[in-house]
């Protein structure tokens, strides 16, 4: 038997660097935020983006109101999409077409895409936190 959906009204808590502060308090300094989308459409490619913010940074007050891109309208996620570019120390986004996946299977296209988006931020972290996978 499958888990009824959450209301649509349910929320999240916001995001928070709890992580990341712990990480940066015992030397960690690039710490990469990984996620994926694509992986539940019916067809087309998997992307998946990286984020690695400045150390020690006040990014809940620089991000506040960011969140899931499905409760965001288009421009929204446009607006936001460029304000985080802005703000990050480093970032990237990848790709894993149509074909990959049929070949691959999903699982191994969206590692593709997060090492294809890892590769296209030019740094490589001492941690990654990986949401999804």
């Amino acid at each position: 038997m499958m888990p009824a959906p959450l209301p649509s009204n349910k929320r999240c808590a916001p995001p928070d660097l709890s992580l990341e502060r712990q990480l940066w308090e015992n030397g960690c300094r690039l710490i990469a935020g990984l996620d994926e989308a694509g992986r539940g459409a019916w067809a087309g490619p998997v992307f998946a983006a990286v984020v690695i913010l400045p150390p020690f940074c006040d990014a809940e007050t620089a991000l506040r109101g960011v969140r899931d891109s499905k409760q965001m309208t288009p421009r929204q996620r446009e607006q936001w999409a460029e304000q985080i570019r802005g703000f990050a120390a480093y970032w990237g986004v990848g790709e894993a077409s149509c074909s990959e996946i049929d070949q691959q299977g999903i699982v191994p296209a969206t590692r593709l895409a997060m090492q294809r988006a890892l590769q296209a931020s030019g740094i490589t972290p001492c941690h990654l936190l990986i949401d999804a996978l």
